[in-house]
């Protein structure tokens, strides 16, 4: 269970393909807290850490993740959201975000807003997938609340902060990007349709 506030910023430094899994090896200034097992969200995608050495560490996606989310377009050098799980008992910043992808969307347009930074984003669900108003998204791993939301599309605004110290600020219009939709407002799309 992640918050969706981004801790830091990771580099991916290898990538290396075995049968139909991929092995991302992250340099990151948390990597001493790290432990074998761990779960960390990357990108917003859930990958338990399988290997320590020194400033880096090395997890494992497999197909179904390589499949559903952007991680198998991450290169050696791009930069990726990191969140560890969260402490019972700390407090809930961001929302509920289970490090689970619902699906991907795609960038498509980003506005400079004096003070803040619009950016837009148009996702095809088969899935029912829906956002509300002043609700809650996931995009690629970072909490937001939900403006200008329609079918298939939704904006977030970002202030500086988020945008210097998220890999918001290397995104592109086109970019494919990772979304986990509110999980209660999944839930409640789907007692309100039945």
């Amino acid at each position: 269970m992640f918050t969706g506030i981004i801790e830091t910023l990771g580099v991916v430094t290898n990538i290396e393909k075995e049968q139909e899994n991929i092995h991302f090896t992250i340099k990151s200034n948390i990597t001493n807290e790290l432990k074998i097992d761990q779960s960390v969200a990357h990108n917003g995608v859930c990958l338990t850490v399988v290997a320590i050495n020194k400033d880096e560490y090395t997890v494992t996606a497999i197909k179904e993740t390589i499949d559903k989310t952007n991680i198998g377009f991450l290169k050696t050098s791009s930069e990726v959201n990191l969140e560890r799980a969260m402490k019972l008992g700390d407090r809930l910043d961001g929302h509920i975000v289970q490090g689970h992808v619902d699906e991907t969307g795609i960038c498509t347009n980003i506005e400079n807003q004096n003070g803040s930074t619009l950016f837009t984003f148009q996702y095809h669900s088969k899935k029912d997938n829906i956002t509300i108003e002043k609700g809650s998204i996931t995009v690629n791993g970072v909490s937001l609340t939900v403006v200008n939301s329609k079918k298939n599309s939704f904006s977030v605004a970002i202030i500086p902060y988020t945008l210097n110290n998220t890999s918001f600020k290397t995104l592109k219009i086109n970019d494919k990007v990772n979304l986990e939709f509110d999980v209660i407002g999944k839930y409640v799309a789907r007692l309100t349709k039945n």
